[in-house]
């Protein structure tokens, strides 16, 4: 069975829209909304056909392809700049220290900020694979093949990359973190916030959210104990951005206190040994495993694969492969090491 990973089309909404729908809360670049969801792919269609190399903001949507049944098994997105429709906000956790003579005490008090540092950043986010075919490292090719994305397509992503994983939602979808911070302020359930985020947009937290910094002492000992923690679905993914060289630095989802994880773009493992050559052999019968990619784009697939390449740049792969991303000798295939 072979799988490949390309540009989302219109006529992917149904296929989205089932996915949204098992996602279990707190996925709000996934909403199990039609709308939202086609205003989405959408707007993946503008940016698609933008043949600028402007940095600007835009979206782009993925989808993973059973190429036997034409079935949709997964979905990725980029945001090339966050924080430019309405504010990118984050929980900052950071440390306040304090001494007192008369006591001869020094007493660390850690603090949630609300913060927009890093607004104008590009996004690796969105990626969901379906529970059924949640084996044979597809999770991998979703996750990586945005790098390779980004590599092709450089000067359309900022120097910073930031990935969101989702916090600790509890057995009745509700957040500790939501329930003991912003809950307290909103009168609206996380299910709720969480919905009314993913289809209208965070202005309504710069609007009620208070802006002045949270005691963590203050916090109960359930939203305490979440703080930069992802949810178990979501721990093996960490693991992934760290060894892309994704780092945690504090900051916190504002909705589940899940963490975010940052990194330069040039220093991500996937587009710093990303590598360009040109097709010179289509039937390679042994190499090093690899993920592939060419196009442009809108015409932009991946896939695994096998690749050699050569002294003079040039790459043979395999005829899955080639079959799978439509090319032949003379293309133009990148690749980084699986």
């Amino acid at each position: 069975m072979t799988f490949r990973l390309r540009a989302a089309r219109t006529s992917d909404l149904e296929h989205l829209y089932e996915m949204a729908k098992l996602t279990g809360g707190g996925f709000t670049n996934l909403p199990p909304d039609r709308a939202a969801l086609t205003a989405k792919l959408e707007r993946a269609a503008e940016a698609f056909a933008n043949k600028g190399e402007e940095l600007v903001d835009e979206q782009f949507v993925l989808v993973l392809e059973n190429l036997q049944t034409k079935r949709i098994a997964g979905t990725c997105q980029l945001m090339t700049m966050v924080g430019q429709q309405w504010p990118f906000y984050s929980y900052r956790l950071n440390t306040l220290t304090q001494y007192s003579q008369e006591l001869d005490r020094t007493v660390r008090a850690e603090l949630l900020s609300l913060v927009t540092d890093l607004e104008g950043s590009s996004e690796v986010g969105g990626l969901f694979l379906h529970p059924n075919e949640r084996a044979g490292g597809l999770g991998l090719l979703l996750a990586r093949s945005r790098y390779l994305f980004v590599a092709m397509h450089r000067k359309r992503f900022a120097d910073r990359i930031l990935a969101e994983l989702r916090g600790i939602i509890d057995e009745r979808g509700g957040s500790p973190f939501w329930d003991g911070v912003a809950g307290r302020f909103f009168g609206m359930s996380f299910a709720e916030a969480d919905y009314f985020n993913a289809i209208n947009g965070n202005q309504f937290i710069a609007d009620l959210m208070p802006k002045h910094p949270v005691y963590v002492a203050m916090l109960d000992d359930e939203a305490k104990k979440v703080i930069g923690m992802p949810h178990p679905s979501g721990r093996a993914a960490m693991r992934m951005l760290e060894n892309e060289g994704f780092h945690y630095e504090g900051y916190v989802d504002i909705f589940d206190g899940g963490p975010s994880m940052v990194a330069r773009t040039d220093d991500v493992k996937s587009v710093r040994e990303a590598i360009a050559g040109k097709v010179v052999d289509t039937d390679l019968q042994e190499g090093e495993r690899a993920i592939l990619a060419t196009g442009r784009l809108d015409s932009f697939r991946a896939c695994y694969g096998a690749r050699a390449v050569d002294d003079e740049g040039g790459v043979a792969i395999d005829s899955a492969s080639a079959d799978a991303l439509d090319v032949s000798t003379g293309d133009t295939v990148w690749s980084v090491a699986r």
